[in-house]
């Protein structure tokens, strides 16, 4: 099955799940309502170090800077 997979997608099992959770750690920062600690918990993560060092390999950001990075835009779309 991993090699159906993998060759369906391009990708293996396990790097598709990555890329998944990393979609759903951006969305938790921006809804800002958890913190690093909360969102590694709930997404079954060893570690925020853990968490953060696979969002990194995936969006080449820190969390923490991808946060920002959204929270500035979110304002100067704002001010508009």
């Amino acid at each position: 099955m991993a090699n159906a997979f993998s060759e369906v997608k391009g990708i293996t099992i396990q790097h598709f799940i990555i890329i998944h959770k990393v979609e759903k750690i951006k969305e938790l920062l921006l809804y800002d309502e958890l913190n690093l600690t909360e969102i590694s918990y709930r997404l079954h993560y060893s570690s925020v170090a853990h968490l953060s060092n696979q969002f990194k390999k995936i969006t080449g950001l820190t969390p923490t800077f991808y946060k920002q990075l959204k929270s500035k835009r979110r304002k100067n779309l704002e001010d508009l």
